[in-house]
């Protein structure tokens, strides 16, 4: 154990950074009383949505002039307004300028138009444009340094700035440390902004599956936070670290089997007896690993995973949506991973219901669209655990190096992720697969 511990200092010290081996800079993340941002940030671009950026948020980021030699924490591009491939020469005048002015842990936002929904032959060059800024972010993500990221937040035609509002906070704020080389659809429902930003959930009632310890207890912490009711669900042997959980949060604490077939029931029968109302948001959480080479897995193994990760998802979302006990505005936030996108030696049956489980976003997007629902997936990378603990030395470090980030992340930014998924004002966002990874390798 001594070994493996000065092994894992060799690997993350200066010595060996000077050797080549990546190290990953301090993320800065969210601290509630702290700015969003440790510097000022500066607009780019001529498309429509850049002269009412900075009005919009004006009261809780500094703007500067894009000419400015002030180190910037963000960029704002907006390259709405690119529509001929000639045009996209703006991408490089815009940023190229930039690139030596940012601070540590800075934020790069790409704006554009979702090109799938640019329709019509008159549109053809617009649609070639607006693809081409994922290529554009996703490369310019890998480049950046010092723990800066870059995203890309695609707007559906005639979509108003401030139904993204939500999502720009989110990007433009350490609550997006670990999330890098994204992109991001925003739809055109109504999006409320909070009378608090600090508290964006007040007024929900949260289900968290799995929140018993590790990513669901954090995810339970976080909800609560930001001002959600949290039941927390987990199986009845995690009973004690259950209750500290909820008791953590003053939310309480359900012991369930998600594989039950009133599992669904059981949770809106919680739901009314202590809260008397229905459910604002479901996060499926819960899961196992049970990895094995396809030729060595036993039935039992296959079938445990796929009956907790996906099988039990599916069916609670059927259940509540069929008996009506999902609130109006309800927001579904299911947890895929990188596997799932990607595969893994080893993951068949885990990649299987990964996969899964951003099926079952695609397949009900459009339904909860009609109802003013949201449901989104994260894909979490390598985090930071009890499990990737134990993992040895080198492959543990591989996984934190196997991203443009050069480290793993926190459970904390996978549970920051699901709250800015969960708020009534990131109505406009759904359909969405975010990968929570520091831009693994792994995937696209």
């Amino acid at each position: 154990m001594a070994k493996a511990g000065m092994l894992e200092n060799l690997i993350n010290s200066p010595v060996a950074g000077k050797l080549g081996v990546p190290q990953g800079e301090e993320l800065r993340r969210y601290a509630p009383g702290q700015p969003a941002l440790d510097g000022p940030a500066v607009i780019c671009g001529s498309g429509r949505y850049a002269a009412d950026l900075e009005g919009l948020l004006a009261q809780d980021y500094e703007f500067i002039s894009a000419n400015a030699d002030t180190p910037r924490a963000a960029i704002v591009l907006d390259a709405t307004g690119i529509g001929r491939p000639e045009d996209l020469h703006e991408l490089f005048d815009a940023l190229n300028p930039q690139m030596r002015k940012l601070r540590p842990c800075a934020r790069v936002v790409v704006l554009g138009i979702t090109p799938e929904l640019l329709t019509g032959p008159e549109n053809t060059d617009a649609r070639i444009c607006q693809r081409a800024l994922e290529g554009f972010t996703r490369s310019l993500a890998k480049e950046l340094r010092r723990g800066a990221t870059a995203q890309l937040v695609y707007l559906a035609p005639g979509t108003e700035l401030s139904q993204a509002e939500s999502t720009l906070r989110f990007l433009l704020s350490g609550k997006s440390a670990f999330v890098d080389g994204q992109v991001i659809r925003v739809g055109g429902a109504a999006a409320p902004a909070p009378e608090s930003w600090d508290k964006p959930l007040v007024g929900r009632l949260a289900v968290v599956t799995g929140s018993a310890r590790g990513i669901g207890k954090t995810m339970a912490e976080v909800l609560a936070r930001d001002g959600a009711s949290v039941i927390c669900v987990d199986v009845p042997a995690a009973g004690e670290a259950l209750t500290q959980t909820a008791n953590s949060v003053k939310g309480t604490a359900l012991t369930l089997d998600v594989t039950d077939p009133r599992a669904a029931t059981v949770i809106a029968e919680h739901a009314k007896a202590r809260y008397g109302r229905k459910i604002d948001v479901l996060v499926h959480n819960a899961g196992v690993t049970r990895d094995k080479l396809l030729v060595n897995m036993d039935e039992k193994m296959w079938a445990m995973v796929q009956n907790i990760n996906l099988v039990a998802p599916v069916r609670i979302t059927e259940g509540l949506i069929e008996s009506g006990q999902l609130a109006e505005n309800p927001a579904i936030i299911g947890v895929s991973s990188i596997a799932g996108i990607a595969g893994n030696r080893g993951q068949t049956n885990y990649a299987t219901t990964k996969a899964g489980m951003i099926g079952l976003v695609d397949s009900l997007k459009d339904a909860f669209a009609e109802r003013g629902g949201t449901i989104n997936a994260v894909a979490p990378g390598f985090i930071e655990t009890a499990m990737t603990a134990a993992m040895p030395t080198l492959p543990r470090e591989v996984g934190r190096k196997s991203c443009s980030l050069k480290q793993g992340g926190q459970t904390i930014d996978v549970a920051e992720t699901v709250a800015y998924l969960a708020a009534p004002s990131s109505r406009a966002v759904t359909g969405n697969v975010i990968r929570v990874c520091g831009q693994s390798i792994m995937g696209a």
